[in-house]
């Protein structure tokens, strides 16, 4: 995984939507393992072993290299980047999971576009063009259409109220990703590395502080090793080299995709029905996803206005 520096547009674009098809199967393969492994030990275990896997990566002389030239500020974002996109953000997910049917889950996490939208634009002064805003509003549009009405009940609460938590740190994930990535101090790589072993370090304390480690079937063993591998250590690292070139709000819609690739990975493994309003609301959030990623002249800036 030797990456040039910020890719072109349509290659960024199209590794995105890679990753995001890898990131939608582990919503199937967490599914079928939260029936076994408890929750802590599971995502603790899944960032561990990433963190492993990308070590002989890290420890090359590019990267030595990179790090040594890591200022304190550096190092201070590419931690906190760690806690929030893999400690908080996955741990509150895989709570979630267990506690809320995966469509809630991914109702509220498909709220981040606008979040981020909105503080990229002083944070980032990555204001979207008047398309863009459209292509946002419609996506939301497309995403309420399909998800809607919900059904919960009291029951709920809490799982609600740890998935907002993660809904947040996701969205704050992206807009540090976004600004650490678009700065070129390290390669995706070592972004990638040391995020990911910060936030291993917090989920090892939660994880074994609480759980001890269960006994694991063969099978689970297998989607936690492909998971760390294919869709944490590799997918991870794709992602932060694509955010060199794509905005914040870019990329927060191309995740929000996940909402098809997860229906049509559910309708084929699990056997869950689409039905015409589902199908709908999916053309509705692509059409919107679409708008948002088409090229645009020039940058957009806030002088320019909206």
């Amino acid at each position: 995984m030797i990456f040039p520096k910020s890719p072109r547009r349509g290659r960024a674009i199209a590794l995105a939507l890679l990753v995001v098809v890898l990131w939608s199967t582990s919503w199937v393969l967490i599914k079928i393992g939260l029936k076994e492994i408890p929750v802590m030990s599971f995502v603790a275990l899944r960032y561990s072993l990433a963190f492993i896997f990308l070590l002989p990566l890290i420890f090359r002389k590019q990267q030595r290299e990179c790090i040594k030239s890591l200022t304190l500020r550096n190092w201070m974002e590419i931690g906190l980047l760690g806690l929030i996109s893999v400690a908080i953000t996955q741990a509150a997910q895989f709570f979630g999971l267990s506690l809320l049917p995966s469509v809630t889950v991914s109702l509220v996490l498909n709220l981040s576009p606008l979040l981020v939208t909105v503080i990229a634009i002083s944070l980032l002064r990555e204001v979207p063009s008047g398309r863009q805003w459209i292509g946002v509003a419609i996506n939301l549009t497309g995403i309420l259409v399909y998800f809607l009405p919900l059904g919960l009940d009291h029951s709920h609460l809490l799982g609600l109220g740890i998935v907002f938590i993660g809904l947040v740190a996701n969205s704050a994930s992206s807009l540090l990703g976004r600004k650490i990535n678009r700065e070129h101090y390290a390669d995706p790589i070592t972004v990638t590395g040391l995020s990911m072993g910060v936030g291993a370090i917090f989920l090892l304390i939660g994880g074994l502080g609480f759980q001890s480690l269960p006994r694991i079937s063969l099978s689970g063993w297998v989607i936690i090793l492909f998971l760390a591998l294919v869709n944490t250590a590799f997918a991870f690292t794709v992602w932060n080299y694509t955010m060199q070139t794509l905005t914040a709000m870019e990329s927060s819609i191309l995740v929000g995709f996940m909402l098809v690739f997860i229906a049509i990975l559910s309708w084929v493994f699990l056997g869950e029905s689409l039905s015409i309003k589902s199908i709908i609301g999916m053309v509705v959030a692509m059409i919107g996803g679409i708008l948002v990623q088409l090229p645009q002249k020039k940058p957009i800036t806030p002088e320019d206005g909206i």
